[in-house]
């Protein structure tokens, strides 16, 4: 948990909030839900709870939380079109349940 701490190790580290700790998580990289779960010892599904407040919250500071999209392992569908954040239970081409979960990140809007 150090790598989300602020301040020098003599000075008294302030803490992040949840919400905080996954902008500071996604602005370094791609993470699925999962991933962010276990990084911050949260449930999976409080992560998805949050990323909607998230992708509110970075756009009034110039940047984006983008989301890779989730892809059907058995025939290649990908879910471009999709507006949840969760992954997609079952593919709607072929039917499968082998689909890769979505992959999200923070980037810097170029103006």
């Amino acid at each position: 948990m150090e790598a989300f701490l602020k301040g020098n190790k003599k000075s008294q580290p302030e803490l992040l909030t949840t919400r905080q700790q996954i902008v500071v998580l996604l602005s370094r990289g791609r993470y699925r839900a999962k991933e962010v779960s276990q990084e911050l010892s949260i449930r999976e599904k409080e992560v998805y709870d949050h990323l909607d407040h998230i992708a509110r919250t970075v756009a009034r500071q110039k940047q984006r939380l983008l989301i890779e999209p989730s892809r059907c392992l058995s025939c290649g569908y990908v879910f471009n079109k999709r507006k949840r954040f969760a992954k997609p239970g079952r593919c709607p081409s072929c039917r499968s349940e082998h689909i890769r979960e979505p992959m999200y990140y923070i980037t810097k809007l170029k103006i």
